[in-house]
C-alpha cells in the first residue's frame, strides 16, 4: 500500500512541475518578443543610415534624394528623406525610417549623412 501511494504522490509532483513550466512559458515569450523589438529598433537605425548616405549622395550628384532613400531601405520599412540644405560644398539628407512594432511602439529612427557637393 506504501508503494501506491509513493507512485500517486510522484505523479502528482510530475504534474505540479508540468503546471509550473506552463506558467513560465508567457514570461520566456515576452522575452523573446522584447528580443525581437530591440532588433528591429536596430535594423531600423542602420537602414536609416543607409538610406540619408544614398539620398546625400544622390542631392550630391542633382539627383533625387527621396527616390535614392527609398531604393536603399527594405521594401518593409516606411522611409522618408528631406534634403537640409547644408551649404555651398556639402548636402545634408535626414533620413527617417518607422521602426516596426513588435511589442511597443518607438516611433522613428533619424539618422543625416552629408556629402560634398559634385561641381
Amino acid at each position: 500500500m506504501a508503494h501506491a501511494h509513493a507512485h500517486a504522490h510522484a505523479r502528482r509532483d510530475a504534474g505540479q512541475v508540468a503546471i509550473e513550466y506552463l506558467g513560465f512559458i508567457p514570461v520566456l515569450l515576452i522575452v523573446a518578443m522584447a528580443g525581437i523589438q530591440i532588433g528591429a529598433v536596430a535594423y531600423a537605425a542602420e537602414q536609416a543610415g543607409t538610406a540619408a548616405r544614398a539620398g546625400a549622395r544622390a542631392a550630391s550628384l542633382g539627383q533625387d534624394p527621396g527616390a535614392a532613400c527609398a531604393q536603399a531601405v527594405s521594401g518593409a520599412l516606411t522611409v522618408s528623406c528631406d534634403e537640409d540644405g547644408g551649404g555651398a560644398d556639402s548636402v545634408t539628407v535626414t533620413a527617417r525610417v518607422t521602426i516596426p512594432r513588435i511589442i511597443w511602439n518607438f516611433g522613428e529612427a533619424t539618422r543625416s549623412a552629408t556629402m560634398p557637393r559634385d561641381h
